[in-house]
């Protein structure tokens, strides 16, 4: 497939085009700053600003999807009018933990714990999947990491949940990023939440 990855440059972004181009899709990398964006056979890297829905219709035209790892101050009505107006079919979107709830009816972001500081960026992703869930057109997947995601080994295993937050034995909820990168792929391939949210942890 021709995938379209926004924010390639990032952690999350460039774990996700890496992925792609090891599994021999045709991967075009947009960032602000292309030359942050991994250089691997199959990998295009090309400057490009989310924000601007019409530039970024150009450059993601002929895509079979578009995957998202870009922070929440492109919003989701910026992004889905961009996925339009190119005529891509499918949109993934990296999103955040905050919305998972940890019992019934609690977020994580509701939680005595969760960081002040964090709530700024939290709450645009929340806003964010709310905003696609309002979307007919589109088949979109908002995919929740685990509530810790951080740089580690490629192990191959995770464990898939809904909106609930997956944690293990100990009570932790944690994922690598390229764990993380090889549960977006395996949605993309075998799609099995569209037009819905899903997490993934170990």
């Amino acid at each position: 497939m021709q995938i379209a990855v926004l924010g390639a440059s990032g952690h999350a972004g460039s774990e996700i085009a890496t992925e792609l181009a090891a599994r021999g899709h045709k991967v075009r990398g947009i960032a602000r700053n292309p030359a942050a964006i991994p250089q691997a056979e199959g990998i295009e890297a090309v400057a490009g600003d989310a924000s601007d829905p019409a530039a970024l219709a150009e450059l993601i035209r002929g895509s079979d999807a578009v995957i998202s790892a870009l922070h929440f101050d492109v919003t989701a009505d910026t992004l889905l009018a961009a996925v339009k107006r190119a005529g891509v079919p499918r949109l993934l979107v990296t999103g955040g933990a905050a919305s998972l709830e940890v019992a019934p009816g609690q977020r994580l972001f509701d939680t005595p714990d969760f960081p002040e500081e964090w709530k700024p960026f939290a709450a645009g992703g929340i806003a964010f999947l709310d905003a696609l869930r309002d979307e007919q057109e589109v088949n979109w997947t908002f995919f929740s990491p685990a509530a810790q995601i951080f740089e580690g080994p490629r192990t191959g295993r995770y464990r898939t949940g809904g909106d609930q937050l997956v944690v293990d034995a100990n009570g932790e909820s944690r994922i690598s990023f390229a764990d993380f990168a090889i549960a977006m792929v395996d949605e993309l391939e075998r799609p099995q939440h569209s037009r819905g949210r899903f997490t993934a942890a170990y």
